[in-house]
C-alpha cells in the first residue's frame, strides 16, 4: 500500500506544480509574457545569428504561443487531477486493477513533456534559439520539469501486485 500511495502524492504534487506554473503565467501575465515575447522574437540571442529569419515579432502571436503555454500547463494538471483520482479509487483493487487505473498518468506526463521538452527545449531551445540567450533561457528550469514528471511515470508504470491481506 505504501507504494501505491507513493504514486498518488506524486501525481497530486505534480499537478499541483503545473497548476501554480499555469496560474503564475495568468496572475503575473506581463513578466512572463515577456519571456515569450523575448524568446520568440530572438531579440537577446546572439547578434547577426543567421536564424534571425524564424523570428516572431507579430504581439498577436507572441499572446496565441503564451496561451497556448498555459492551455498545455492547466492540461498537465487536469490530467494529473485525474491520474491520482483514478489511482486513489483503485488504491485498494488487485494489482491488475491498480494497473490499468495508471493510463492517464502517461498521459499526463505526455502532456507535461510536450509542453517543458517539445515547447521550451525544442520550439524555444533550438527553433528560437533561447539557448543563445543569457537573459531569456530557460531550458535548465524546463529540464528540472519535464526530468521530475518522467522519473515519476518510470516509478508509477512499474506493476503492481496485490496487496498483502493482514
Amino acid at each position: 500500500m505504501t507504494a501505491r500511495l507513493s504514486k498518488i502524492v506524486m501525481c497530486l504534487c505534480l499537478a499541483i506544480f503545473a497548476f501554480l506554473v499555469a496560474f503564475g503565467n495568468i496572475t503575473d501575465y506581463g513578466s512572463n509574457f515577456a519571456f515569450v515575447q523575448h524568446v520568440l522574437s530572438m531579440d537577446t540571442t546572439f547578434p547577426g545569428n543567421a536564424l534571425m529569419y524564424r523570428s516572431i515579432t507579430n504581439p498577436s502571436l507572441w499572446t496565441a504561443g503564451y496561451w497556448l503555454i498555459i492551455l498545455g500547463e492547466a492540461l498537465t494538471c487536469l490530467l494529473y487531477l485525474i491520474a491520482a483520482w483514478n489511482l486513489w479509487q483503485a488504491r485498494n483493487a488487485s494489482g491488475q486493477v491498480f494497473n490499468d487505473a495508471k493510463n492517464f498518468v502517461v498521459i499526463a506526463a505526455t502532456m507535461g513533456f510536450l509542453v517543458w521538452y517539445f515547447g521550451f527545449m525544442v520550439v524555444g531551445g533550438e527553433w528560437f534559439a533561447m539557448w543563445q540567450s543569457s537573459t531569456w533561457n530557460g531550458q535548465e528550469a524546463a529540464f528540472k520539469f519535464y526530468m521530475t514528471m518522467l522519473a515519476v511515470l518510470i516509478f508509477v508504470v512499474q506493476p503492481d501486485g496485490d496487496l498483502r491481506k493482514g
